[in-house]
């Protein structure tokens, strides 16, 4: 099964549904398989009083409060709507992730296959009067299954749901709390994705390594959604078995906006698709054989016992009149105990292959 790409365009669209349909049109002509935005009300999920993060403030400054950016950044429900039209004309999924119930309604009617829920859900659940978790729903109803984790996302399949399960900030303890919630509420297949949420992620922090911990402490397939810079840890994502990869990218790093800078380039983004699709074919069947395009090479590079000088018909193999060269297609070196003492039974001239 191949890898899953998914560019993030996230609100790198400034509030633009012209941008919007441009950085789509960016994603398909990389390759990917799902360009993926965001959609809310940015009044349901932030209070006027919330801080900004130190990256937000870094590239937006802190004149304008983290409500006041996201009202100006997103798209209304009517533009994505529009959005999501224009991706199934042109041939690239569209997904969204819902910060709010409405956004999730929304979404819902909308006919989006999938869904992503963003990183701070993983620990949000309310109690409600019977003393039970009530969730945040995937499935379009606010009373049935519902998911926590940085990144959630179900796909729709004939009978069940896939669930994807982004483990950004959390400890083990929280994701085992989110799958539990999952299980219990009767979730599909499920798959955890690495994450780090620091936007750009240093490289030292990406801990590849915690997708192996991922695996082997869930047993479930594991992705990867990355914040580093460049394209080399989605690369060695891929080659540690990902399933999933999800990278940010823009139309240009020197935008205004939260996220442009720690995005990818068209270019990049390009480049890191085709890098991906290459370690997949790197990656094989995981079983050791000889392949076609080096078969061929194996009489050119191996060896043969040859005769080491003249050799007349009924003399003796000996160590003296034997050696071992180029090419590989006669008898094999590993065969040299079962050569010596047995006789000639023709004539062989120097470096001529030996047969018995």
């Amino acid at each position: 099964m191949s890898i899953l790409i998914i560019a993030e365009a996230g609100v790198n669209h400034n509030g633009s549904l012209a941008m919007a349909k441009q950085l789509a049109d960016v994603a398909k002509a990389a390759g990917a398989d799902i360009v993926k935005f965001q959609t809310a009300k940015p009044e349901l999920v932030i209070s006027r009083f919330a801080e900004k993060a130190e990256y937000q403030k870094a590239e937006t400054g802190e004149a304008e409060s983290q409500l006041e950016m996201c009202k100006r950044i997103h798209l209304t429900f009517d533009e994505h709507a529009q959005l999501k039209e224009y991706c199934d004309s042109i041939g690239i999924a569209y997904l969204s992730t819902p910060f709010d119930l409405d956004s999730i309604d929304f979404l819902q009617q909308l006919g989006t296959p999938m869904w992503k829920v963003p990183s701070g859900e993983i620990t949000y659940a309310r109690a409600n009067w019977a003393g039970e978790v009530d969730l945040i729903v995937l499935r379009g109803s606010r009373d049935s299954t519902t998911i926590y984790g940085r990144v959630f996302w179900t796909v729709d399949d004939e009978d069940q749901d896939c669930i994807g399960v982004e483990s950004g900030m959390s400890m083990i303890s929280e994701i085992e709390d989110a799958l539990t919630i999952l299980e219990d509420g009767g979730a599909g297949p499920i798959t955890l994705l690495h994450c780090n949420t620091e936007y750009p992620t240093p490289i030292e922090d990406a801990n590849l390594l915690a997708m192996q911990d991922l695996r082997e402490q869930f047993g479930l397939p594991v992705g990867y959604s990355d914040h580093t810079a460049g394209i080399e840890a989605d690369i060695a994502a891929a080659a540690l078995g990902a399933v999933v990869i999800e990278k940010h990218f823009t139309l240009d790093k020197a935008l205004p906006g939260p996220d442009h800078k720690a995005s990818l380039s068209p270019e990049e983004l390009t480049a890191m698709v085709a890098a991906v699709r290459k370690t997949e074919l790197a990656l094989g069947d995981g079983r050791k054989h000889v392949t076609e395009s080096e078969a061929k090479n194996k009489p050119i590079a191996r060896k043969s016992i040859l005769a080491k000088r003249d050799i007349k018909k009924g003399e003796t193999f000996t160590p003296e009149n034997l050696t071992v060269k180029r090419p590989g297609d006669g008898i094999s070196p590993m065969r040299w105990y079962d050569v010596l003492g047995k006789t000639a039974k023709r004539d062989f001239a120097e470096d001529e292959k030996i047969e018995l």
